[in-house]
């Protein structure tokens, strides 16, 4: 993609497989039709099989020039879905799933996922299914990651929000007491071989992730979303501040491009890109470091070798 920088290979490493098995559960969860989702939200539901939505964000990542993303499977038990994406388009997607580890069949659910090759993050959300970072059946889980090359671990701290439950009416019942990004802290010294990303900067934990960030050097953040929490944040703190911020103690190898692209029509979600362009320009970064953020640090920390 052809940036201020230059031509760079951009991958991203944030985007959201919202797959036909997300929304016939939320559906379920409505007590109401698939097909009734769709006028509700104005947006496009998802085909079905998963290949075929693939297939949708291929065209929608050559549209805009973008090489790779990392695809997340936004539930629970939809590992399958980004797997048969992954499988389809191995060079242009890496594989993300969520998992619970307080529901009974996560941990062999995760030792075949991870089994099968096609996916390497783990994804933790400790806040949205009200769990500690400190419980064993997380530390069951970490074991067999930190057993895997090209494994990596996401956590997502500090504030939870999924805007399609709210649109839909659902509650969303989280526990923001289980969103410090202090709780990383042990897990990432326990596992230093196990890289770790904290999304969003630490969404509203910016200081905390920071401080994980300063103490142990395979946490990285990622850059992804609006990051609306600077809202929270006193004194006033804007874009161009995070990143001078985390730059100054994450330092460029450690952050990772990502937009948390979701949904069709919208697609990838490209004034995110662009406002991260513009804003690391501003503050000055050079080619190096550009190349770094923008896929280089998701290829190398993905990498199977």
């Amino acid at each position: 993609m052809l940036t201020p920088w230059g031509d760079i290979a951009v991958s991203d490493a944030h985007v959201h497989f919202f797959s036909h098995k997300l929304f016939s559960m939320l559906a379920s969860q409505r007590g109401g039709s698939f097909e009734e989702l769709e006028p509700i939200l104005g947006w496009r539901m998802p085909p079905e099989p998963p290949e075929q939505l693939a297939g949708h964000w291929v065209q929608e990542l050559d549209r805009h020039g973008v090489a790779r993303a990392a695809l997340i499977a936004s539930i629970h038990g939809d590992e399958g879905s980004v797997d048969a994406a992954v499988r389809a388009h191995p060079k242009r997607f890496y594989g993300y799933f969520m998992v619970n580890p307080m529901v009974g069949e996560a941990l062999p659910a995760v030792e075949k996922a991870i089994a099968g090759a096609f996916l390497q993050g783990i994804c933790l959300f400790p806040a949205m299914h009200r769990y500690s970072l400190h419980d064993d059946r997380v530390i069951q889980i970490l074991n067999v990651a930190g057993a895997t090359a090209g494994v990596i671990v996401f956590v997502h701290c500090g504030v939870l929000s999924v805007g399609v439950r709210r649109k839909l009416g659902l509650p969303s019942p989280f526990d923001m007491r289980f969103s410090n990004p202090l709780d990383v802290h042990h897990l990432a010294m326990r596992y230093p071989k196990l890289n770790f990303v904290i999304p969003h900067f630490g969404a509203g934990m910016f200081r905390e992730a920071l401080m994980v960030c300063d103490l142990c050097p395979n946490v990285y953040l990622d850059t992804s979303s609006s990051n609306a929490w600077m809202k929270y944040h006193e004194p006033a703190l804007d874009l161009a501040g995070v990143f001078r911020k985390a730059l100054e103690v994450a330092g460029p190898q450690r952050l990772l491009f990502g937009t948390d692209s979701s949904y069709f029509p919208r697609g990838w979600h490209k004034a995110v890109f662009d406002q991260q362009v513009e804003t690391l320009g501003q503050i000055g970064i050079g080619v190096t470091e550009a190349r770094a953020i923008f896929g280089e640090n998701l290829q190398r920390i993905l990498s199977r070798s």
